[in-house]
């Protein structure tokens, strides 16, 4: 067999590897003729190859041995494709409307053949940059992340259950590790990979690496993010991780995932759809000042934190019996049941408060930016969203358990616009 070890893909090497497979092969009929293949891996680690013919089409995702942004340089282990497709796996099982179909896994090759999100999909980010309203997005995203988290964590498993599955993920470590550097290190320190709208955001940058207080916070979070074995986490659920159309919404490109803090993943998902918020200026001109669309931003935001609250709390009441978090024997009566929920929603708006503040800050000054931004192309005024965003996130950062709901919190965004 030729792919008894790794090698990167071409065109030529993977229509000979789609031969040699099987439960690809298949998905084409066996028919190779008028094969397109289309190489579009803009993201920052992988190859990805989308694989039209006339019966059938998948998407080829291979994991390369180093950052593909950066070059060989910053080397990067493949195994994050099994975890990615170990993820895709479970997570699919759980939100199977919400997330690709995995065909095809190849430990060896790095390799993941799944479902092709045929246009009209899109990335979100390019949506949310576009102006384009998605009337189902808070239904569907809430939908995917009450019930991933919540089946993968103790309020529904015993612990015996998600240990073992803990184990498994915790190989995801360098992953880990990047996004400890990246979030929770880098933008608080002088770093070779930071950089920001300079000159415009150079004393906003030193300010965030002078800021004791901040750097408190941080800690806390980052400890959180390294010991809470809380749920299946996605890891990286940015808007530029969800596909969607007007009535569908698809949750790409779990290789961060890992057993971590819930928050996290709620926090990376509303942090960046502030980040949308305050870059609609930049995108506004006269046919459109992006009034209105900001208006439904907030109301996506705030949908997506209350439609979430009342599907995980619907899960758990359906459930309360399973789990070994909260053992009925003890929680035995509906008034207490109510007050441990509280309790528990409460804290997880405070904890994805705080990382979506830390995912906004580093992609204002670390290595990683946003398209919102980046496609602004006046500097200054780019800047002046940016510093928006900015102040925001540290108000959320260092303010958060100050926070009674998500009203509040969209009130706080309304008062820096």
């Amino acid at each position: 067999m030729a792919f008894s070890e790794f090698r990167p893909l071409d065109e030529k090497v993977l229509i000979e590897y789609i031969k040699a497979t099987p439960s690809l092969s298949s998905k084409l009929n066996n028919n190779f003729d008028n094969l397109t293949i289309k190489e579009v891996g803009d993201g920052n680690l992988n190859f990805v190859f989308i694989v039209v013919g006339s019966t059938g089409s998948f998407v080829i995702k291979q994991a390369l041995p180093y950052i593909r942004c950066i070059g060989e340089s910053w080397p990067m282990t493949k195994e994050r494709a099994y975890f990615e497709a170990l993820a895709l796996r479970e997570h699919g099982g759980l939100s199977p409307d919400h997330v690709p179909e995995v065909y095809h896994f190849d430990r060896t090759m790095s390799l993941i053949g799944m479902r092709y999100l045929e246009p009209p999909h899109i990335i979100l980010r390019k949506g949310l940059i576009a102006g384009i309203e998605y009337p189902l997005l808070a239904d569907h995203m809430s939908d995917y992340i009450a019930r991933t988290l919540f089946f993968t964590s103790l309020l529904y498993r015993n612990t015996t259950d998600h240990k073992r599955a803990v184990a498994e993920f915790c190989g995801n470590v360098e992953l880990c590790r990047l996004t400890e550097q990246v979030v929770f290190s880098d933008p608080y320190k002088i770093s070779q990979y930071n950089h920001w709208t300079s000159p415009y955001l150079d004393s906003d940058a030193e300010a965030i690496r002078e800021d004791n207080a901040l750097k408190l916070e941080v800690a806390e979070l980052k400890s959180l993010f390294c010991e809470r074995a809380q749920a299946l986490i996605h890891g990286d659920l940015h808007t530029g991780s969800v596909m969607v159309t007007h009535d569908s919404t698809q949750v790409i490109d779990p290789e961060f995932a890992f057993y971590g803090p819930m928050g996290f993943d709620i926090g990376a998902f509303l942090g960046n759809l502030i980040l949308a918020f305050f870059a609609q200026d930049g995108h506004a001109d006269e046919q459109n000042d992006r009034k209105a669309y900001k208006d439904w931003i907030l109301r996506t935001i705030e949908n997506t934190w209350n439609l979430f609250d009342r599907k995980f709390v619907a899960l758990w009441d359906t459930n309360k019996d399973s789990g070994d978090a909260y053992l009925p024997a003890i929680y035995n009566n509906p008034g207490l049941l109510q007050l441990v929920q509280k309790k528990y929603i409460k804290d997880l708006l405070h904890d994805s408060l705080g990382f979506g503040a830390a995912k906004m800050i580093r992609r204002i000054v670390g290595v990683a930016h946003v398209e919102d931004f980046e496609s602004i192309a006046d500097a200054s005024k780019r800047a002046g969203c940016e510093r928006r965003a900015l102040e925001v996130a540290k108000l959320l950062l260092k303010e958060r358990r100050k926070f009674q709901g998500i009203a509040e919190v969209i009130s706080a965004i309304q008062q820096v616009q």
